[in-house]
Order: C-alpha cells, then sequence, then structure tokens
C-alpha cells in the first residue's frame, strides 16, 4: 500500500465548510482552484489532468504538515489513488477520499477501497445518482453526497438507498434557507453549500 508524503506541486485550494443541521461546522471539502484563484472545472478534464489535481491538493494540505484543527478533510480523488498508482498521505482519521463519480467500480477500485478504510481512510461517494458503480461501492463509504439538484430526480427511494449502507448523507449545492430547511426535513445529516458558506482560499 502507497501512503508517504505526496510529492505535487503547490496549487491554490479553497475550503468550504460541512456542517450538521445545527450549524456546527464538522469538517471542509478541500477544492483545487487556479492559478488565479477561481473554480477550475476539475471534473471536465481529462484523467491525467484530474489526477495532478487531486495530488496537487493533496501535496499543498499534506506536503510539510496536516492540516490545522480538528475537522474532517474532504478531498476528491480518482481511481488512481485508490489503486495505488498515485501515493495518499497517511491516514490520520480526519482525511475523507472523495470518490469522484468518473470512478469505475472494477476489481481494482472495490479491492483498493476496503484496504484503505482498514487502514484509517474515511470514503464518500460524489455525487450520488445511485448509477451501478456506486451502487457496487456504496458498502464502503462512510458518506454519500448528494447534489440538491438531483434530488427530484432520485426521490425517496434514491436517498432511502443511498442510506442502506449506513452512510452519513451530505446535501451539496444547499445554495439558499428554503433548501436548506428542506434538506433538514429530508434528514441529511450534513450540509454543504452557499447557504453554509462558500469557499475561501486557504493560506499557503
Amino acid at each position: 500500500m502507497t501512503h508517504h508524503r505526496v510529492e505535487a506541486p503547490h496549487a491554490p485550494v479553497a475550503r468550504q465548510p460541512i456542517s450538521s443541521p445545527d450549524g456546527r461546522v464538522l469538517g471542509h471539502e478541500y477544492l483545487y482552484r487556479s492559478r488565479v484563484g477561481l473554480a477550475a472545472g476539475v471534473d471536465r478534464w481529462p484523467p491525467a489532468r484530474q489526477d495532478a489535481a487531486s495530488a496537487a491538493v493533496l501535496h499543498t494540505l499534506y506536503g510539510h504538515h496536516a492540516p490545522c484543527g480538528t475537522g474532517l478533510v474532504f478531498v476528491n480523488v480518482t481511481r488512481a489513488f485508490l489503486v495505488g498508482e498515485r501515493p495518499l498521505p497517511p491516514a490520520d482519521h480526519r482525511l475523507v477520499l472523495e470518490v469522484v463519480e468518473s470512478v469505475p467500480a472494477d476489481a481494482a477500485t472495490l479491492a483498493g477501497l476496503a484496504r484503505l478504510r482498514a487502514h484509517g481512510y474515511h470514503v464518500a461517494l460524489d455525487d450520488w445518482t445511485a448509477s451501478p458503480a456506486q451502487c457496487a461501492m456504496l458498502r464502503h463509504a462512510d458518506f454519500v453526497k448528494v447534489d440538491c439538484r438531483d434530488l427530484e430526480h432520485l426521490g425517496e427511494a434514491g436517498l432511502r438507498e443511498a442510506r442502506a449502507g449506513g452512510a452519513r448523507l451530505v446535501a451539496e449545492r444547499v445554495a439558499d434557507e428554503q433548501l436548506r430547511a428542506h434538506c433538514v426535513e429530508l434528514r441529511f445529516d450534513l450540509l454543504q453549500g452557499y447557504a453554509l458558506g462558500r469557499p475561501a482560499l486557504i493560506g499557503a
């Protein structure tokens, strides 16, 4: 298993709070940003560039010391990090490997997820749509993140399926107070979005 100091270029990183329904900040998602600090649209990049973006975020956070504070640290990762092709920092029981929706649920990925959780990493499935790949990975997930724009399509059945493995549900893109209240009614465990706090660049 590969987990040691992550070597990659430093990159601007923003963090966005992830809060409980009563407003307590329990962690942050750490997001790759362009050199001028803007969202970079990483999800539209080819796999190799996505790998490099995840590596840059991890290096910025863990290259010299762990992030300050005690909250959870959500970072988007690609298949390369799950199967040991790219290094991860040592597990600190704070790092949450947020599996992007393009990752296939092949045998190597599933074995990697099981191995990483056994070593103390947390796992989140990003942008839950109940795809076959996500359903195959669900048993390894500590968190399932749902984009609020998908709530109508998912319905109660889709949320119930996401909860089936015991993962905590995180509502993403909670844009306003009305949507925040709706997500509380739907019994989401955690909330993320502009209604809770916008991404802010962290110091280098």
